[in-house]
């Protein structure tokens, strides 16, 4: 699985650059902290209803069931999914006692850092290739288990070499907007 996270502020036409992103992934995740549910609505609404059912936010839960997202993810803003929710749910992970605690209560997750981030000044990774080699035998890292931090597209085939389910992408797939 290819996932692709918005970055934390609005860009310039962003539903359309979100529609041509989903033309090379499976999912994107909608991550604007601190941005109003009536803003983020608004995005939804911009973005094609067809659309909807690829959409993970992380978020006023709220609007994923309004509009029949695919996901919620959970974190440290927002560690409960919505009262009643269906749909998948995925959280952020930083360590492997973290995966472990979390795999079997959400649909998938993210491990990172995995590499030097490209979004984030100074957030180097967290884990030796050996460390992501034990976990992969011990059954930790699995399909289940999407790579983030510093992942590019260039990456997407060596972390699934070494074992993970997917990769998770934010800078490399708005590099144009960051630099």
């Amino acid at each position: 699985m290819i996932v692709v996270i918005t970055l934390p502020e609005y860009i310039d036409r962003e539903a359309e650059r979100i529609v041509q992103r989903l033309c090379h992934v499976d999912l994107v995740h909608l991550r604007k902290p601190g941005t109003s549910i009536d803003r983020l609505e608004r995005l939804i609404r911009e973005i094609p209803s067809e659309y909807h059912n690829r959409l993970v936010l992380h978020d006023h839960f709220s609007l994923a069931v309004k509009y029949n997202l695919y996901g919620v993810h959970l974190n440290s803003r927002n560690p409960q999914q919505p009262q009643g929710w269906k749909g998948s749910i995925s959280r952020s992970c930083h360590s492997f006692e973290e995966i472990k605690e979390w795999k079997d209560r959400c649909n998938y997750l993210s491990l990172s850092p995995i590499y030097d981030s490209i979004s984030k000044q100074g957030y180097l990774s967290a884990f030796s290739r050996e460390q992501i080699e034990k976990a992969v035998a011990e059954g930790v890292i699995d399909n289940k288990v999407l790579a983030l931090g510093g992942v590019t597209f260039d990456k997407v085939e060596e972390v699934l070499s070494l074992g993970f389910g997917g990769a998770m992408i934010l800078g490399d797939a708005w590099k144009e907007f960051t630099i």
